[in-house]
């Protein structure tokens, strides 16, 4: 294989994208453990030492997986591309298939996908049996671990079979070819948003309505005070897997619903419940999930569009390892390298979602009592074993919530 241009910018953004990816991880990591030994002022009366240090070891345990995995990923991307793994996958599935129809396209990718979700799969294992169920989190059982790995290889070709197709026609037939996938990805994505609460959800956990009447009636004041329609409550059984607690909004229109974890139940008390919720009921007033939609349209836009510029080119499919242009090569090199020139882009939309967390806690002292919401994440902070002493610039790329310090300061002067 002769390196073109292509080569050079794979090895180049991939180099400098796996250095970033360490250095972060090695920056947050000595942060966390050069804080350990002391809890941070705002929380000093609130979160015991062996919480805070029970967190700085968690989340040094989740980071040295991190590390690991890391290189491995980019490893496995050298071998799919420069070292001619992608073609030799392609020539092996053209054995079992006519080269270059539906059919063959659907086993190469399906292949490929099989291929990563097995390197990744050591790397679930640890978190899950080794890092989870040393800090008391992890309640799967190999049984239920496997069986949500069957369902969601299912789910993935069960929804991503006539995505494929779909695409691969578009790419074979239509001029702007770009254009009109992205309109059917959109609408992809918005067909997951519409059957995730009462169609995928369901497969992998129990969803029951909420049977606490003095709970209920708290949520329906607030949702009359916000404004909002009485949507269903439910609470999922997340106590079957982690010990992990959280609440969500799911759906849209009229499959809209509101979900609460069991652990989340069993940690707050009702008036923290309530306080939790009208910070999620702020997201939905301030139409959160749709500016989140409108800035993921616009750069899978950008990207499809690059990608048709790319894929015009048969340089861009020699240089990365293969021997021919082909819709199926083209969209397994886009989900190869998309990660690698998205990632200067996180910052971005990380600084959109803390905005919006921001904005939320606001709404949420305006319509709640401040002081539970601090309490509940107060709670939520110890009991998740999440970090008070993040790296500024590992939080940068990373983390989608204000650090802990900033979002209870602000929540703190909503209250005065």
């Amino acid at each position: 294989m002769l390196l073109n241009h292509y080569s050079v910018f794979l090895l180049v953004a991939l180099t400098l994208c796996t250095a970033l990816r360490i250095g972060l991880i090695l920056r947050h990591r000595r942060s966390v453990a050069a804080h350990r030994s002391a809890v941070p002022e705002p929380f000093a009366q609130t979160i015991e030492l062996a919480a805070h240090q029970r967190a700085a070891d968690y989340t040094r345990a989740r980071l040295q997986v991190a590390l690991l995995q890391t290189p491995v990923e980019a490893a496995l991307l050298v071998l799919w591309t420069l070292g001619g793994g992608l073609q030799s996958l392609y020539e092996w599935t053209a054995s079992l298939a006519s080269p270059g129809g539906s059919t063959h396209a659907l086993l190469w990718i399906a292949a490929f996908a099989l291929v990563n979700g097995f390197v990744e799969l050591p790397f679930s294992v640890w978190r899950t049996f080794v890092v989870e169920a040393r800090f008391g989190f992890n309640r799967s059982t190999p049984r239920l671990f496997l069986a949500d790995l069957a369902k969601e290889i299912a789910l993935g070709m069960l929804l991503g079979t006539p995505l494929i197709l779909a695409a691969i026609a578009l790419m074979n037939s239509a001029p702007a070819w770009w254009f009109w996938l992205w309109l059917l990805w959109l609408g992809f994505n918005l067909l997951a948003l519409w059957l995730f609460p009462s169609v995928i959800a369901p497969l992998f956990n129990r969803f029951e309505a909420l049977d606490n009447p003095e709970l209920a009636r708290r949520i329906e004041a607030l949702l009359d005070r916000c404004g909002f329609p009485h949507y269903a409550l439910y609470v999922m059984d997340g106590s079957r897997r982690s010990a992990h607690g959280n609440a969500y909004f799911a759906g849209i229109g009229r499959a809209r619903r509101i979900v609460f974890f069991d652990t989340l139940l069993a940690k707050l008390d009702e008036a923290e419940v309530e306080a939790v919720l009208a910070h999620e009921l702020g997201h939905y007033a301030h139409h959160h999930i749709w500016w989140r939609f409108v800035a993921l349209a616009l750069v899978s836009l950008a990207a499809l569009w690059l990608l048709a510029w790319a894929a015009a080119d048969p340089a861009f499919y020699h240089g990365l390892g293969l021997a021919s242009a082909q819709p199926a090569a083209a969209l397994l090199l886009f989900a190869m390298i998309v990660p690698l020139v998205g990632f200067p882009l996180a910052p971005m939309f990380a600084a959109l979602s803390r905005s919006h967390e921001y904005a939320a806690d606001r709404y949420a002292a305006r319509h709640a009592v401040a002081d539970k919401l601090i309490s509940a994440l107060v709670k939520l902070y110890r009991d998740n074993a999440a970090t008070l002493t993040p790296d500024p610039i590992y939080s940068l790329f990373h983390d989608t919530h204000p650090p802990a310090t900033l979002r209870i300061a602000q929540l703190r002067t909503a209250t005065h």
